[in-house]
């Protein structure tokens, strides 16, 4: 758990592990290049032998003085995903793992996702008699309004890609359910809290800026998958519908936190996952909280 001023953020996570080969999901990825960097890669955000990139999938809880707002809903269990094996029909103890830190689901206020993609919408939903309902039943679902039709359009025509039918079981009972709000990518969620847009990754993918006193965090989601995108920023993810706008809004996004007091707190770094960014050369360095 760490404050940000008045804001107090924590995680839950879902899974950590290998994922994939750094080269299938980085591929412009260079082995020379991470041989050459190995001491800082290898183990913590590399498996050793398979050269898988270790990835943490995980939401974000934070608490202010006026509301309990979760972040980023992770992959959801008994989710249908045949064409992504790793989050298939999944069954994991998120929703005690998510109580174990002191949150039942009815005491959500808001849900944020920084997009819609597959690993950060399945919570949105549960599995109840046969229907995906809202698994937090009290909260109003911010969405940018811009990734919403984006989705929305791409179910519509049937070309959701790899993964279809996310926006059907994770998005559209929300929707249905009359507790989604959709909102400009710039949007204020509360005092010290507000969308700031970050197209690349998705067209309406938005980061999350925390401001307390002289206290300041950025959530910054997928701008930045995992570390070795720190040392080569115009390294994008397979991931990514716009790897050159991805790779703009990454170093523009860097060199803002590089060497000041704002701590990062990303979507898929290996655990403790926050820290601060560090200007190195060309590129950056981290050092995650606890390495202070």
């Amino acid at each position: 758990m760490v404050n940000i001023g008045e804001f107090e953020i924590s995680r839950v996570v879902e899974s950590e592990g290998p994922f994939l080969e750094v080269g299938t999901f980085i591929p412009d990825s260079d082995p020379e290049f991470i041989e050459a960097h190995r001491e800082w890669l290898i183990p913590r955000f590399i498996e050793p032998g398979t050269t898988k990139i270790i990835l943490t999938i995980q939401s974000y809880i934070l608490r202010t003085p006026r509301q309990t707002i979760l972040v980023d809903a992770c992959v959801g269990n008994d989710k249908p995903r045949p064409g992504r094996p790793m989050f298939d029909q999944l069954n994991t103890p998120y929703l005690a793992d998510l109580a174990a830190a002191g949150v039942q689901p009815e005491e959500v206020d808001v849900v944020l996702c920084t997009h819609l993609h597959v690993d950060h919408v399945g919570w949105n939903t549960r599995l109840v008699d046969g229907r995906w309902v809202p698994t937090f039943p009290n909260a109003k679902y911010i969405f940018a309004r811009r990734e919403h039709d984006f989705w929305e359009q791409r179910h519509r025509d049937g070309s959701e890609g790899p993964v279809p039918n996310v926006y059907d079981d994770s998005v559209l009972p929300v929707m249905e359910a009359g507790q989604a709000v959709l909102v400009d990518m710039d949007h204020q969620i509360d005092d010290g809290l507000w969308f700031e847009p970050a197209p690349g990754h998705t067209p309406g993918n938005v980061v999350l800026n925390l401001r307390s006193g002289d206290a300041r965090a950025v959530l910054s989601g997928d701008v930045t998958h995992h570390p070795l995108q720190l040392l080569r920023p115009e390294w994008s993810s397979r991931a990514c519908e716009d790897a050159a706008m991805s790779a703009t809004t990454r170093r523009a996004l860097l060199e803002r936190l590089a060497d000041t007091d704002t701590l990062m707190v990303p979507a898929h770094f290996a655990s403790p996952s926050m820290g601060h960014v560090i200007g190195r050369g060309d590129g950056f360095g981290y050092r995650m909280i606890g390495e202070d």
